[in-house]
Parts: C-alpha cells; sequence; structure tokens
C-alpha cells in the first residue's frame, strides 16, 4: 500500500501542474473548467489525537460537450444566409466552419474512449475526463492514511466505499472515471467498492418527474424533496422569475455588447434583417463521420431554438465560446477570436444574473424554493457522519456525482451563499458570486471526517478543495477560533439537524 501511496502523491503533484486554477479565467461562467481552489500544502494539519475515519464527497461532472444540437445549428443556419448574401467580413467567413468543427466534435463526442457508452452530445469531453480522475488522486493524496487503512482491513474488516450518481450519463460515467483513478492509485479497496447506485432524489431532485418520481405518501422520506422539486419547477415558469432574469435584455448595455460582437462578424446590412423581423432556427439535417469510418452520426435540428434577436444570436455565439473552453482536445478551433475580452465578460455576468436567480440563492421573498429541494442532499451528508457516531463505520468513503443544479442550491442549503432583497438587482459590483467559482465543471464539496480517542467527531469542509467554513451560525461549533475544523455535535445542532432513531 506504501508503493500506492507514493504513486498517489505524484499524480497529486501532476494534476496541480495540469490545472492552474482560474488563471483559466476566461469568462466561461460555470463551463469553466475545473482547478483546486488551495494548494493542499497549505491545508490545516488536524488535531493532535485525531485520524480520519472516513470522507464523503459530492461532485458535478466534469467537462462535457454541448447537451444538444440546437444553438450551434440556429447560428450555423444564420451564418448560411449570411454567406448566401455575401454578408460577412473576414473574420465572419470563417466562423462557419468553426461551427461544424464544434458540431462534429459534439456528434462524435466520446467516440472510442473507454467507458463511454452512447458517443454524441452531452458527454464528457477528454478535459472532463481528467478532472475526476484528478480530483481522485488529490482525495487519495490527501488522506492517505485513511485509503491505507481501509485498503489493509479491506480482507478482514471490510468497510465499503459506496457511489451513486444521478442516473444521467455524464454523471454516471464521472463517476466511473473518479473512482478507476483511484483503484489505479490504491488497488487494495478493490473488493470493497460498491457497485454504482442511482439516486434522483438526492442527485437530480431539481427536475423529479411525475411520471418516474412522484411520492404522495407523507410518510416516505422524500415526501418533502418530491413536494420542493414541483415547487421549483413551477417557480421556474412563473412571469416573476422570467423578469428578474430578464431585465439585463432590457438595458442599452445589452445591444451594444451585441453589436460589438456580431459586427466584426456580419455585415450592417445582414444585421438590420434581425431587427427588422428575420429569425434563424436549428433546422437543418448534419452528417458527421468518425476519423477511422467506423462511426456515422446523423444529428437533425428540432426547429424549436430560434434567434430572433441581436443579442440572441451573441448569446448563442458566447455559449459556444464557453463550451469550447472545456473541449480542447476535441476542439482545435480558438472561439475567443470571436467573442472579445470585454464581451466575454459581459455575457458571463448575464449568465451569472440568470443563475443566480435560478439556480442560486434568488430573492430574500423566494423563500428558499430555487434550494429547498437541496435538503435531502444536506441532510445525507450528516446521516453518514450520524452513522460513525453510532459506531456503525460500514461505510468508509461515500462519493455521490450530480449536476450544476445541485451543487449550487446545496450551497444554498449550507449557508455558504444568501439571498437579495427583491429590491436589490444582483450585480458584478457588489456581489461575489459567480458562476466560475459556485459551480464550475467538476465542482464538488467535501466532508472529512477525523475521530480521537475519546470518540469525539470533527468535521472539514472543502469546497471546490478549498477549506471553508460552515455557515456562520456555526462558528461556535469550531473547535478553536478560526480553526477549520468543527465538532461534529455542535456542527449538527447549528443546522437543526437530528439524527433519526
Amino acid at each position: 500500500m506504501s508503493q500506492q501511496l507514493t504513486l498517489s502523491s505524484i499524480a497529486l503533484a501532476l494534476a496541480l501542474h495540469a490545472s492552474s486554477a482560474l488563471a483559466f479565467d476566461g469568462h466561461y461562467q460555470t463551463k469553466t473548467p475545473y482547478a483546486p481552489q488551495q494548494d493542499p500544502a497549505t491545508y490545516a494539519a488536524p488535531p493532535a489525537g485525531f485520524q480520519p475515519i472516513f470522507t464523503q464527497l459530492v461532485a458535478r461532472h466534469g467537462a462535457r460537450g454541448l447537451t444538444s444540437m440546437k444553438g450551434d445549428a440556429a447560428l450555423y443556419a444564420m451564418w448560411q444566409q449570411a454567406a448566401a448574401q455575401d454578408a460577412l467580413t473576414p473574420l465572419g467567413r470563417e466562423l462557419g466552419p468553426d461551427i461544424l468543427v464544434l458540431m462534429r466534435a459534439n456528434a462524435l463526442l466520446g467516440y472510442g474512449v473507454a467507458g463511454i457508452e452512447s458517443p454524441g452530445y452531452g458527454n464528457l469531453s477528454q478535459t472532463g475526463i481528467k478532472e475526476q480522475r484528478q480530483l481522485a488522486a488529490r482525495m487519495l493524496a490527501r488522506l492517505p492514511t485513511l485509503f491505507a487503512q481501509i485498503g489493509q482491513d479491506a480482507a478482514t474488516a471490510p468497510r465499503q466505499l459506496v457511489t451513486i450518481h444521478s442516473g444521467v450519463d455524464r454523471a454516471r460515467d464521472s463517476a466511473r472515471f473518479f473512482t478507476q483513478s483511484l483503484l489505479e492509485h490504491a488497488p487494495a479497496v478493490q473488493p470493497i467498492l460498491q457497485a454504482d447506485g442511482v439516486n434522483r432524489f438526492l442527485l437530480y431532485a431539481h427536475k423529479l418527474a411525475p411520471q418516474t418520481d412522484r411520492v404522495t405518501d407523507p410518510a416516505h422520506p422524500y415526501y418533502a424533496t418530491y413536494a420542493a422539486s414541483q415547487a421549483y419547477q413551477y417557480y421556474e415558469r412563473t412571469k416573476q422569475l422570467h423578469a428578474l432574469m430578464d431585465a439585463p435584455a432590457r438595458l442599452p448595455a445589452a445591444a451594444m455588447h451585441a453589436r460589438h460582437v456580431l459586427e466584426r462578424l456580419f455585415t450592417p446590412a445582414f444585421l438590420a434583417q434581425l431587427n427588422g423581423g428575420t429569425s434563424y432556427a436549428d433546422t437543418g439535417s448534419y452528417t458527421f463521420t468518425s476519423a477511422d469510418g467506423k462511426l456515422t452520426r446523423t444529428m437533425t435540428g428540432s426547429g424549436k431554438t430560434v434567434i430572433r434577436s441581436l443579442n440572441a444570436a451573441a448569446t448563442q455565439l458566447y455559449a459556444l465560446y464557453a463550451i469550447a473552453a472545456g473541449m480542447r482536445h476535441e476542439v482545435p478551433v480558438d472561439f475567443s477570436r470571436y467573442m472579445p475580452a470585454e464581451d466575454a465578460h459581459y455575457y458571463a455576468y448575464i449568465a451569472d444574473h440568470e443563475d443566480f436567480y435560478q439556480k442560486g440563492p434568488a430573492t430574500t421573498e423566494s423563500a428558499g424554493v430555487t434550494w429547498r429541494f437541496a435538503l435531502a442532499l444536506r441532510d445525507d451528508f450528516f446521516k453518514e457522519v450520524d452513522a460513525l457516531a453510532a459506531g456503525d463505520l460500514r461505510h468508509a468513503a461515500k462519493l455521490r456525482f450530480t449536476h450544476a443544479e445541485m451543487i449550487i442550491p446545496l450551497a444554498s442549503a449550507m449557508g455558504l451563499q444568501q439571498p437579495l432583497p427583491a429590491s436589490a438587482s444582483y450585480s458584478y459590483v457588489e456581489n461575489p458570486w459567480r458562476g466560475q467559482t459556485v459551480a464550475p465543471l467538476a465542482a464538488n464539496m467535501q466532508w472529512d471526517v477525523y475521530r480521537n480517542g475519546d470518540g469525539q467527531l470533527i468535521v472539514r469542509l472543502l469546497y471546490n478543495e478549498k477549506e471553508t467554513p460552515f455557515q456562520p451560525s456555526c462558528d461556535s461549533a469550531r473547535i478553536a477560533p478560526g480553526s477549520v475544523f468543527y465538532d461534529y455535535t455542535g456542527l449538527k445542532a447549528c443546522y437543526g439537524h437530528v439524527a433519526a432513531k
């Protein structure tokens, strides 16, 4: 096992070298490729007498491609019409072929990659696979004595490594690449790794559906979660939310930035047609074949994504710019040349503004509708530590894989971010909330649990691998002023968590 720990330390060094964190600040919002937010060498050592006994994680899937052929095809349709009218600038003439490169990469994404079952839109990119593998290597390197012990005890006193995911391909695959990496560096834990499980109530609660997930019995453990999910999905359709989300589009800055982006690509006369009622939809069919000729895919647009304004066109182009950041192995195209830095910053702000109200803490008046469905996930973290406190050591680690739509609400449920009064609009100037730090690709929260000889349990929270305080009301649970370690009894009291009997 010591040899494996050495290997994990090497993997840690390689992982840190490969990820130079928010030096990745290209204004990609929640599509920002992942990097740890703290140097592990600066982590606080646990107090004397405490040894790691358990760790748990919830992680967003890694970097992915576009989830479906929509905005890319609509923008390509617009480009085709401009090409037919000879209404492209020299730079604009390069955009169409680059969009096709991106579309092809998405249509074939994952082909030939072991572990990807169905190539195509929505899969993990090579960057996303690497993010999960490196995340696992750093977990192992951070807690070498824990994994050494559970590896040594695997034959005589086996504990379990439990893995669950949302059921969506990219979350399932993230789980597999994570555990694959873990086993490569610590093969002794192979016998105690449990088969993947699916739990939509914990990891896809933002989209619980009546057809598959309906809960009507008040005694059911996920009754409140299902009700909160339905309340949230209703909120997503309300005029109140859309008025909040659409507010920036009504300001002069929206038209200014859209023109700044698009006039570099299309002639003014062509752009004037959009203002005159012309629109472009994802109606085409496209056929792509892999380099080895063994896979051919034909993609047909639905016609439901329509570009009707300059702002919509520029927003779709920003979406391609952002997704390409996590597909650099598959897309040898620099989309930043189509999206000047000042415009990328603006559209990242627009996306953050929308996410703050749709997925984030939202308004005080919304009373937690954007995150109450994540309380079950928060409670699942506490339940794992409750079991340890009761002497149940069956679980050595619990690994969960999900989506931004759960990571962002969980941060609110943990009290790590705060809502705004409806009278105060979200802005970059006054609010530190950013998609690139709240939920970049492969975003994660981890709890490391330690125990001393008296049986006392203490917990450290890592958010995107940065030692992070729990909510302010828990300060009294710190084992010492300013400590990143919290007494578990005090921690669960300040969150109002009561262990099940």
